[in-house]
């Protein structure tokens, strides 16, 4: 199964950070946020991604294009004009690098990665959380329902819009938090079937509204409960979270 990362927004809530470059490489322990989530799901052995590039999309391909001159030691011999790779750190990853767009919205970005998908279940999140939910038992849970769409909800309080869950992980309704609300959020980490794709529109369709409502409304969207760890980078304050735990060792989305 693909693992699509959307990773081409600007990034505007830590601008001290993305106006030097995309926040999915903004780095924690010296390696991308996009790296660790990669690693994250290589773990559990879903290795072909599809990466959703926008803003200062470049970055991100030479980050792959060098990927050996980032991750190992390396010695160059000049008068030959060759390089020598020592302690080779390649992963086994397949990575597919799309441009789409400098100003498309999130469903937009989805949209133009379809070719790439094909007519098969996929995997998405975004390019800038990490956690460590189990990937293979949420494909294990999105097989059960036999329903369109899983996201990964958790109760992290009241930063964001929240979710309407029914007993059965039906979600029935995306909403607006209120200052006393306790409910469930949309942390990413999505199981789609190929039909997602009929619900996005264009370029300014964002994948959170009308797709995920329209497919919500039919009683087409279940939850995947996650109680553990998951930290969206939205500010400094969360990169410096996140580098505290990488610094101590004690990472609890580091599986690898």
């Amino acid at each position: 199964m693909k693992v699509v990362i959307l990773a081409g927004g600007f990034g505007t809530r830590i601008s001290e950070e993305s106006h030097l470059r995309p926040k999915p490489m903004i780095e924690i322990g010296e390696r991308p946020i996009l790296w660790h989530i990669m690693k994250g799901y290589s773990a559990y052995g879903y290795n072909d991604f599809i990466i959703c590039l926008g803003y200062k999309s470049y970055m991100i391909k030479e980050f792959f294009a060098d990927y050996f001159l980032h991750t190992s030691d390396v010695t160059f011999d000049l008068a030959k004009n060759s390089m020598e790779v020592h302690n080779n750190t390649a992963e086994p990853w397949r990575v597919t690098l799309v441009d789409t767009g400098l100003q498309t919205m999130t469903g937009g970005r989805v949209k133009r990665i379809q070719k790439y998908v094909g007519n098969e279940p996929f995997m998405l999140t975004y390019g800038d959380g990490v956690s460590n939910v189990n990937i293979a038992a949420l494909e294990d849970f999105h097989k059960s329902h036999g329903k369109l769409a899983t996201l990964t909800t958790i109760n992290v309080g009241q930063r964001f819009g929240v979710l309407d869950i029914g007993n059965d992980n039906t979600i029935h309704a995306f909403r607006e938090k209120s200052d006393d609300d306790g409910s469930m959020i949309n942390a990413g980490f999505m199981v789609l079937n190929p039909e997602i794709f009929n619900y996005i529109e264009d370029d300014s369709t964002v994948f959170e509204k009308m797709p995920l409502e329209s497919v919500a409304s039919e009683g087409q969207l279940r939850a995947y409960k996650h109680e553990g760890f998951w930290q969206c980078m939205d500010t400094q304050r969360d990169k410096q979270k996140l580098e505290e735990l990488w610094a101590c060792g004690k990472a609890p989305w580091r599986n690898w």
